[in-house]
């Protein structure tokens, strides 16, 4: 079995006053998961290429994990980069590379070909763009190619990161799978998520923008909560700001090729995760 685990820490957890109280409740939250992630992908560890990166050898010290060079990115206020971490006692890594920001991606790419619960197995981990719909369409595009075989590559991969995209199911709590965008979103952010129609059509905004999952669905990737449907896992945003109270997946976990048998699949919820980001965290646990 493997435990896979992805976050997006809210820029790096350090506040704009300077204080890091969120980064090291940040830490505290991923220390305290049993078993330790096989494979944890971060994004927006905003800030961390300060000192050496001593905040991510300090998280990895403290997990007794290994990171890959980061994916740095100059998107947004400040540096947002992503990364990933893997367990060297059940992860051997065969090789890796990054795509940075300014080419196929809003916020870079980082891939690692590794073998892990006894399969070579590609690991990508992106932060798809949060601002155009038409932009994570094309992200989801250069990704599709990872669903299925394709010459020099492993037959199986697993994809995790913020997909910035609700997935198809209702969440617990909320029967709709259709955000009340009137009453709970402003007018400012909702073309964020929601499909912007054509000057001929009628309103400017339609239903949410789920293109970028459902083209990497109908390619060959796997999202375990079609599986697990029994169990709908909460929502990963939707928690902190009072303009943003719709709840919604945006954070996912894919896989392609081998049919892994999910045990869990899960949003990582309690007081601590909840105060210490504006995503929550998210596992799935094969068996």
């Amino acid at each position: 079995m493997a435990r896979y685990v992805t976050w997006n820490l809210e820029n790096g957890g350090i506040d704009h006053d300077g204080t890091e109280n969120r980064r090291y409740d940040q830490v505290d939250a991923l220390t305290r998961l049993d078993p330790t992630p096989d494979i944890l992908a971060l994004q927006e560890i905003t800030g961390w290429h300060r000192d050496d990166w001593s905040r991510l050898y300090a998280l990895a010290n403290a997990l007794r994990m290994v990171p890959l060079p980061p994916v740095t990115s100059h998107i947004g206020d400040g540096t947002n980069h992503l990364v990933l971490l893997y367990r060297p006692e059940t992860v051997h890594v065969l090789g890796y590379s990054r795509v940075h920001t300014g080419s196929s991606f809003h916020h870079g790419l980082a891939r690692a070909r590794v073998i892990i619960d006894g399969t070579e197995t590609m690991i990508l981990t992106t932060h798809l763009c949060p601002y155009d719909g038409d932009k994570r369409l094309h992200e989801a595009k250069w990704l599709t190619d990872y669903a299925g075989p394709f010459p020099g590559r492993p037959e199986h991969a697993v994809l995790l990161g913020d997909l910035n995209t609700a997935d198809r199911g209702p969440v617990p709590g909320d029967d709709s799978t259709e955000p009340d965008w009137d009453h709970d979103v402003p007018a400012n952010l909702q073309a964020r998520y929601r499909m912007v129609r054509g000057e001929h059509e009628d309103g400017p905004f339609g239903d949410t923008d789920r293109r970028a999952l459902d083209v990497l669905v109908a390619a060959g990737w796997t999202d375990p909560q079609d599986l697990l449907t029994d169990y709908p896992r909460q929502a990963t945003v939707g928690h902190r700001y009072d303009n943003e109270p719709t709840p919604l997946r945006l954070d996912h976990i894919f896989y392609a090729g081998r049919q892994i048998d999910p045990a869990s699949y899960s949003t990582l919820a309690s007081d601590l995760t909840r105060t210490a980001s504006d995503h929550l965290p998210v596992c799935l646990d094969t068996a």
